[in-house]
């Protein structure tokens, strides 16, 4: 990738809904090299989809919960609990870290009730499971707007 197609994932990142025409003014091509190298980002895998950014209040979704939880260290119980994970539409993000916890996911759901509901009848009674921890987001500081592209990490602060 060169630095073209770092500002057209830039771009594309900042709003997925420009036109061709546009995104290629932005990024100073003409319209077909642009499109080339949009369904070549597509066709790599570099861009994998394109999603609307939904208010989750909006949705009946504005309660969220990050929640550790610990499962059993053997493999089948981990790919049980993995496989369950997939069917509560309410864990909209799930993360299998190295230590302990095991597991973070984000749960998003109407309110605290609903969450108590959650955590009684899906997360607590999955198999496997053997402790489940939960902290309430009180207030999302920074919102996620994609990723730094055309950068490397730690190393751009250097001096």
């Amino acid at each position: 990738m060169d630095a073209i197609d770092h500002e057209i994932l830039r771009e594309l990142q900042h709003d997925g809904r420009l036109s061709n025409q546009e995104l290629a003014q932005r990024v100073g091509l003409t319209p077909s090299p642009c499109m080339r190298r949009v369904r070549q980002l597509e066709q790599d895998g570099v861009i994998q989809g394109y999603r609307a950014v939904i208010d989750p209040e909006a949705v009946g979704r504005g309660f969220e919960v990050l929640v550790s939880v610990e499962v059993k260290r053997d493999r089948e119980a981990v790919e049980a609990f993995e496989a369950a994970l997939q069917d509560i539409p309410d864990v909209i993000e799930a993360y299998r870290l190295f230590g302990s916890p095991g597991c973070l996911l984000r749960i998003a759901v109407a309110d605290l009730r609903a969450y108590e509901r959650l955590w009684i009848e899906r997360l607590t009674a999955l198999s496997g499971v053997t402790e489940v921890n939960s902290q309430i987001i009180m207030k999302r500081i920074k919102e996620p707007t994609g990723l730094p592209v055309g950068t490397r990490g730690a190393e751009s602060y250097r001096q």
